[in-house]
C-alpha cells in the first residue's frame, strides 16, 4: 500500500534518513519510535510530502488517503461549533449534502423527471455513506474524546489549544484515511480519553502510524513497533513490550558477531605485524591485508540505556505527618471543584493523582502547595520542605545561564563534580552541561528543572505532568529517580506506565470529594473494573475486593470522626511535636555544653549537667511515646 525504498534525507546538512526504506500493508498498526531529534516526525512529514527526499522515494497507491495529525494544528482556530468543525471529516457527505439541498431548491420552481431521477441517485450514494447518521458519529467520537455535549455547539475558538487539538483528532477519525499518522496523540488527552481512543485505533478498519512516548498506549494499539536508529528504520513484529524483547535479544547476537570479528581483526592484524617484513610470507600478508579491507565491518552495540547513578537525598527528615486538609472547599464561579472534603499525607507516601481533565487535579496541587486560595484548613506538617515542578516552570529557568550554573540555583552547596553527576543523570554529559538555557528544546528544558527540583534537598515533591515533552529514555530516568527518592511525593500524571512505576497509592477526585486507594495503580484497576461490573449488574456502589476494602477503611474510618474529636486530638499531637522540638534544642544545648573543657574537667559542673541532661532525655521519651499514643488514637 505505501511503500519507503532507500530514503536518504538530510536536514542542515546533518543526516536523518540514510537509504531507510519500510513497508506499510492495510490494516498495519505501527508504532514509531526512538530518541527525540532522531526523526519520527520528519518521517510523518516526508510521507505526507511536506517535506522531499534527498535520495530515494516513498510510493503508495493512488487510490491510498492520507490522515495526518500533528502538533501544529494546535494554532487552527474557526469561528464555526466544534461540532460542524469536526464534521468536515465527511467530506463526500457534505458534498451530497449541499447538492440535495440545491436540487430541492430547485425543484421548488422547476419540478421535472430529470431532477426526480437525480435527486434519487444523489439521496441513494448519500444513504449508502451513512449520511443520515453523520452528526450523530461527530458527536459520539466529540464525546469519547471528553466533551460534553453542552459544548459541542459553542465555537472552536473559544478552546485552547489541547481542546482544539482533540477536535481535529475527531475530524480525523471521521474521515477514515488509508493511512492514519498520529504524531504524540495523546499529548493532550487525559486518561478516560486515551482509554477510548485505544479502543477506536485498535479496531480502526485501516492502517495506522503513531509516534507516542506512552508505552501502555503503543502496547493496547500497536502489532508492529519501527524503531528510528542509526539513520535507518529497524521493524519489529509485535508492540512496544516486544520490541523491548526482541532488541534485546538482537543485541547479544550483534554484540558477539562484533566481539567474534574483533578477535577475528586483532588476529589478522598480529599476523600482519609479525610477517610483514618476512619475503617467504609476502603473498600471505598481502592477502590479509586485503582479507581485512573487505570485511564487512560488524558495529558495536551502543546502548541507550540510561541509568541513575546519584542518590537523591534531603538532610531533614520530616514529621510523620506531611500536609492535612480538612473541611476543603474550591469552586470558580458556579463550577464547583472540592466541597467540604478532607486528604491525609504521610511521610513515605508516593501518590499518583489521576483522573479526567476538569475535574481539578493541578487545582489541588496547588492547593497543597499554597498557591491556591481556598476555603477550609491546609496544615504543613513538622519539618516538612517542599518544592512544586509544573510546566509553567520552564518559563522560569534563566536563558541566559548555563545547565551548570542553573543547578546551582538549586543548591549553591554542591560541588561541579556532584552537579555534573546530577545532569549526566539526565542526559547532559561532556561539554553540553555548558550549553545555555536559551538553546534547549522542550524536553530538554523540562529535564533541566526536573535535576533543579529533586537536588533542591526538598523532603515533599509536588510534580504536575513532569513527563510531558519527556521521551521514554528520559521517563525512565526519571521514573528511576522517583523510585530511589526516599521522601514523599505527589504527582498527576495520564501516563499509566509512569504512574504505575513510581506510586504506592492513588487519589482521584469523585464526587468534588478526595477519594484514595491505598494501593498500586495496576491494583487501583483492577478495583476500578471489579467496581463497574457490580454498577452494571445493578449493585450499590461499594469496593469489591476484599484487599480493598480492608485498606480503604482506615481512610473512611478518618473521614467519619467527628470534627471535634479529631481536631482536639490533632490539636494534642501539634503540642507534642512543639514540646519534642524544645526538648531536641535543649538536648543540644546540654550536648555541646558537656563537650566544654571546663565542664568536663569540673566534676561538680559535670555531675549538675549530667542530672540536667538524663531528666531533658526522660522528658523528650516521655513526650514521644506520648506523640505515639496521641497517633494511635487518632487512626483507631
Amino acid at each position: 500500500m505505501l511503500t519507503i525504498h532507500n530514503l536518504s534525507f538530510y536536514f542542515g546538512g546533518r543526516p536523518i534518513f540514510e537509504e531507510a526504506s519500510l513497508q506499510i500493508k492495510p490494516k498495519d498498526k505501527i508504532g514509531l519510535i526512538g530518541l527525540n531529534g532522531k526523526g519520527k516526525s520528519t518521517l510523518l512529514k516526508l510521507i505526507v510530502g511536506e517535506y522531499q527526499p534527498d535520495a530515494g522515494n516513498i510510493s503508495m497507491a493512488g487510490d491510498v488517503s492520507l490522515g495526518f495529525l500533528n502538533q501544529d494544528l494546535l494554532s487552527y482556530e474557526s469561528e464555526e461549533s466544534i461540532l460542524l468543525v469536526a464534521m468536515q471529516g465527511f467530506q463526500r457527505e457534505l458534498e451530497l449534502q449541499n447538492q440535495i439541498d440545491e436540487v430541492l431548491a430547485e425543484m421548488e420552481a422547476n419540478y421535472s423527471d430529470d431532477l426526480v431521477m437525480k435527486l434519487g441517485e444523489l439521496q441513494e450514494e448519500f444513504d449508502i455513506l451513512g449520511g443520515y447518521s453523520i452528526q450523530s458519529k461527530a458527536e459520539e467520537i466529540l464525546e469519547g474524546l471528553g466533551f460534553k455535549t453542552a459544548d459541542l455547539n459553542r465555537p472552536l475558538k473559544e478552546f485552547s489549544g489541547g481542546w482544539r487539538m482533540r477536535v481535529m483528532l475527531a475530524k480525523l477519525l471521521l474521515q477514515k484515511p488509508s493511512v492514519l499518522l498520529l504524531d504524540e496523540p495523546t499529548n493532550h488527552l487525559d486518561l478516560p480519553s486515551i482509554q477510548w481512543i485505544e479502543k477506536y485505533i485498535a479496531n480502526y478498519e485501516n492502517a495506522v502510524i503513531v509516534v507516542s512516548h506512552d508505552r501502555t498506549f503503543l502496547d493496547n494499539v500497536t502489532t508492529s513497533t519501527v524503531e528510528v536508529s542509526g539513520y535507518k528504520l529497524n521493524q519489529y513484529p509485535g508492540n512496544y513490550s516486544f520490541y523491548l524483547e526482541e532488541k534485546e535479544l538482537r543485541n547479544e547476537i550483534q554484540k558477539g558477531a562484533y566481539e567474534n570479528q574483533q578477535a577475528q581483526i586483532r588476529q589478522t592484524e598480529r599476523f600482519i605485524e609479525r610477517f610483514k617484513a618476512k619475503a617467504t610470507k609476502a603473498r600471505q600478508v598481502q592477502s590479509r591485508v586485503k582479507a581485512l579491507e573487505r570485511m564487512d565491518l560488524v558495529e558495536d552495540v551502543i546502548s541507550d540505556d540510561a541509568k541513575v547513578h546519584f542518590k537523591f537525598q534531603f538532610g531533614t527528615q520530616p514529621g510523620r505527618h506531611v500536609m492535612r486538609l480538612d473541611d476543603i472547599s474550591k469552586a470558580y464561579g458556579e463550577k464547583v471543584i472540592l466541597n467540604d472534603t478532607m486528604g491525609h499525607i504521610e511521610r513515605g507516601d508516593k501518590i499518583a493523582l489521576i483522573g479526567a481533565n476538569g475535574k481539578g487535579k493541578s487545582t489541588l496541587l496547588r492547593i497543597i502547595a499554597g498557591t491556591e486560595k481556598h476555603e477550609g484548613k491546609r496544615a504543613l506538617g513538622h519539618n516538612v520542605n517542599f518544592s512544586f515542578y509544573a510546566q509553567h516552570q520552564l518559563e522560569s529557568l534563566h536563558i541566559n545561564e548555563t545547565l551548570l550554573d542553573e543547578l546551582r540555583y538549586a543548591d549553591p552547596t554542591r560541588s561541579e563534580t556532584e552537579l555534573r553527576s546530577v545532569l549526566g543523570c539526565f542526559l547532559f554529559g561532556g561539554e553540553d552541561v555548558f550549553k545555555k538555557i536559551k538553546v534547549l528544546s522542550g524536553g530538554e528544558k523540562s529535564r533541566v528543572a526536573l535535576a533543579k527540583v529533586l537536588i533542591s534537598e526538598a523532603n515533599f515533591l509536588l510534580l504536575d505532568e513532569p513527563t510531558n515533552h519527556l521521551d521514554m529514555q528520559s521517563v525512565s530516568i526519571l521514573v528511576q529517580a522517583l523510585q530511589q527518592y526516599e521522601g514523599t511525593y505527589v504527582v498527576v500524571s495520564h501516563d499509566r506506565h509512569f504512574v504505575s512505576q513510581v506510586a504506592n497509592k492513588i487519589w482521584y477526585i469523585e464526587d468534588e470529594e478526595i477519594k484514595v486507594y491505598p494501593g498500586t495503580f495496576d491494583e487501583y484497576l483492577w478495583w476500578q473494573a471489579e467496581r463497574e461490573k457490580e454498577q452494571q449488574n445493578g449493585v450499590k456502589k461499594e469496593e469489591s475486593a476484599d484487599k480493598g476494602e480492608k485498606k480503604a477503611k482506615e481512610n473512611q474510618d478518618y473521614r467519619d470522626r467527628s470534627n471535634d474529636d479529631r481536631k482536639k486530638i490533632e490539636k494534642e499531637i501539634e503540642d507534642c511535636e512543639a514540646k519534642i522540638e524544645d526538648l531536641e534544642e535543649q538536648k543540644a544545648k546540654i550536648e555541646a555544653k558537656l563537650a566544654q573543657e571546663d565542664v568536663f574537667n569540673n566534676p561538680d559542673k559535670l555531675a549538675k549537667e549530667n542530672k540536667r541532661y538524663e531528666k531533658v532525655k526522660f522528658n523528650l521519651k516521655q513526650a514521644h511515646e506520648k506523640w505515639e499514643a496521641k497517633m494511635l488514637e487518632l487512626e483507631d
